[in-house]
């Protein structure tokens, strides 16, 4: 199964403000739902939370919360204590790929420890002021795999590309 990172990210690193996103980009939220529909996602649980009520858990996927509080309850999703065996009980499910879609403490262990072996960001090409960071990639170690821009327009204030990249085995 090949363990995958998700994220919309700043020039500047910035993946969010306040436990939420920092802009709308519905093109960005229609790539993140194509992208994950039907495979496992794992995310830490202030990024879980930070999701509205009425979309959790997200839909048509495995959704595994990481938390270190043990009797964490998030009603439809599995809960585990830590990447390791979020990744173990992603293994579990029928598909290629587990998608970890953040928050940034999350990013930071998983390619701290060499976990992820593709990327996939929308880069938002605009420094935008935030307090949660992607963590920075030596670009040495990648492969773009795909590129695809896109500029303003009268639904996104921020021009993004849609990046994938793979990383060198």
């Amino acid at each position: 199964m090949i363990v995958s990172a998700i994220a919309a990210v700043a020039d500047n690193g910035v993946i969010g403000r306040d436990n939420d996103l920092p802009w709308h980009l519905p093109d960005d939220m229609q790539f993140f739902k194509r992208t994950t529909l039907g495979n496992p996602i794992i995310t830490g649980r202030r990024n879980y939370e930070s999701v509205p009520p009425k979309f959790r858990p997200l839909k048509d996927r495995l959704n595994i919360v990481i938390s270190r509080d043990p009797a964490y309850h998030a009603p439809g999703a599995a809960v585990v204590t830590s990447l390791e065996a979020a990744l173990e009980r992603a293994k579990e499910e029928v598909g290629e790929e587990v998608f970890i879609i953040g928050g940034g403490q999350i990013f930071r262990e998983a390619l701290a420890k060499d976990l992820v072996e593709r990327i996939y960001l929308t880069l938002v090409h605009a420094d935008i002021e935030g307090d949660t960071q992607f963590p920075t990639i030596e670009a040495a170690e990648w492969i773009e795999r795909s590129k695809e821009r896109h500029e303003v327009d009268d639904r996104h204030a921020y021009p993004f590309s849609f990046v994938v990249l793979d990383r060198r085995r």
